[in-house]
């Protein structure tokens, strides 16, 4: 018996998946929340939780090792000193998949990949958000 060996090769080759799964890696670090199809999603899931995993141990060895794989610098600060201390306490299972059904074209199934402690934000919250902003837009041309 075979269990458990190999991966899915998303019907790519090898540099291709590896750029594929680097650009939605980093956007789910950098949007929290990225929409994919359910193949796709499992296969950057376990990368994601190994680049946070890492990330939980905010040291240079940490972060040249995780900056091999994420080339983006705002992402990578924003991993180390946002993501990864949110999710200190937890010991693993850092990103859930949600179902969404079937895409129209070609009946892939599409799924949601997210951090776990991602929140929506309320229409009050964004209001709130865009006033700030233009308050400070207009303290800052005074």
């Amino acid at each position: 018996m075979n269990h458990k060996s190999g991966f899915n090769a998303l019907s790519r080759t090898h540099s291709h998946r590896r750029a594929m799964l680097r650009n939605m890696v980093t956007s789910l670090f950098r949007f929290e929340r990225i929409t994919t199809t359910k193949a796709k999603a499992k296969a950057a899931r376990s990368k994601a939780e190994k680049l946070i995993t890492r990330a939980k141990v905010d040291s240079v060895h940490n972060r040249r090792q995780v900056a091999r794989y994420i080339s983006d610098e705002r992402v990578l600060n924003k991993l180390f000193t946002d993501i990864a201390p949110r999710m200190k306490d937890r010991p693993g299972g850092y990103t859930r998949i949600l179902k969404l059904g079937f895409r129209q074209g070609d009946a892939a199934d599409v799924a949601i990949l997210e951090l776990v402690d991602f929140k929506l934000e309320d229409k009050e919250e964004k209001k709130a958000a865009k006033k700030e902003k233009a308050d400070k837009k207009e303290n800052a041309k005074k």
